[in-house]
Formats: C-alpha cells, sequence, structure tokens
C-alpha cells in the first residue's frame, strides 16, 4: 500500500462565521496520487494551500502531512529579488549534485547560466520553471502546486506537467489549476470545491 502523505479529516476553516469556506471537508492523498483542487475565484483553492502549508491554522479539524513542498502560481513573488536564483535554491536545499541539476535543467529547457541571474532578469516563464526546479531538488512526499503553468505557453506547459506526473513514484502532487482539460488529463481525482468543499 502507498504511503499516506495528507490526511486532511473534518476540516472546518471561515474568516467570517456565517460564510464557511470548509465544513467537514476530509481529504487523504497518498504517494504515488494526483489530485486537483478546481473551483472558480474565491472558492477556497490557494486558502487550502496556506491551511495545509501552516500559514493559516483551522477553525477545528486536523491536518497530518509529510515533507512538503511548494510551488506557487506568481514566482516573482517567491523569489527575492537582490540575489541570484542559484544562491536562493541553495539557501534551501544545501550542496546540489551536479548531475542532479543538469537533469532538471534540461528536463525544464533552462540554460546554466539562467541560475546566476537575477528575478528582474528573466521571464516569467523561466522564472516558474525556476520555482518548479527549487520544488524538486527539496525532494518532497507532498508537492503543492498552485497554477504551475500559467506562465507557460502550452507546449512548455504540457512538458512541464508530464515532468511533474514522472515524480509520481517518489511524492503525491495536489495541483490548483483553472485548466479542466488539463487536469482531466493528468488527475487522478478531481475535487471541485463549489460541489464538496462547503459539505
Amino acid at each position: 500500500m502507498n504511503q499516506k502523505v495528507l490526511n486532511i479529516n473534518n476540516l472546518n476553516f471561515y474568516y467570517k462565521k456565517e460564510n464557511p469556506i470548509y465544513k467537514d471537508f476530509s481529504l487523504e492523498l497518498k504517494k504515488g496520487e494526483l489530485v486537483t483542487i478546481f473551483g472558480k475565484s474565491g472558492s477556497g483553492k490557494t486558502t487550502l494551500f496556506e491551511l495545509i502549508s501552516g500559514s493559516l491554522k483551522p477553525i477545528s479539524g486536523t491536518i497530518e502531512k509529510l515533507n512538503i513542498a511548494m510551488i506557487f502560481q506568481d514566482p516573482y513573488n517567491s523569489f527575492h529579488p537582490t540575489y541570484s536564483i542559484l544562491e536562493q535554491i541553495k539557501d534551501i536545499v544545501g550542496d546540489i549534485p551536479q548531475k542532479e541539476l543538469d537533469e532538471y535543467l534540461s528536463k525544464l529547457t533552462l540554460q546554466r547560466e539562467i541560475l546566476d541571474k537575477k528575478t528582474y532578469e528573466l521571464s516569467g516563464g523561466q522564472l516558474q520553471r525556476c520555482s518548479i526546479l527549487r520544488a524538486l531538488l527539496m525532494k518532497p512526499d507532498l508537492l503543492l502546486v498552485d497554477e504551475p503553468t500559467s506562465a507557460l505557453d502550452n507546449i512548455i506547459a504540457y512538458d512541464v506537467m508530464k515532468l511533474l506526473i514522472t515524480l509520481l513514484d517518489k511524492c503525491a502532487i495536489l495541483l490548483i489549476t483553472h485548466d479542466l482539460d488539463m487536469a482531466s488529463w493528468c488527475s487522478d481525482k478531481i475535487i471541485r470545491l463549489e460541489e464538496n468543499a462547503r459539505k
């Protein structure tokens, strides 16, 4: 049986008590699974990631998880503007075997010299792929992925998702996306928050 990496049990959360975002919400995720959270803006998708990461605390219920890494929708807010990309990655993951780094750079179609640049020197697409690189090098049990391909063109977007799928023998992926076609293509399960989160 695959290892359980996330267990949410009877989660309740609200900003205003009369308008609960989550009511008795439960979710279990095992290594090897890719589950997509789908819903319109304001349905609680990003709030769920903040609860899982610990940035927000549940009103009640429990969230148990193993080691996590996150890929954010806006890569410009996930890197410091005054340090190189490589410096920031090494601050988190430490020394990186060159062979492993080269392998991921190739799969993400990134040039090695890009890592010596700062955020303002990169395009949104390049920076998002650097964000994905950082998350992969952290070797998480659970990868939280918030609109990972929003800054990428369609061909690169599907290549990136194919790369993430290859990691499922090592981790589980919880994905937020507005792209229902992509979700249907890659997911083991799709949770529609407007139908499920408040039940």
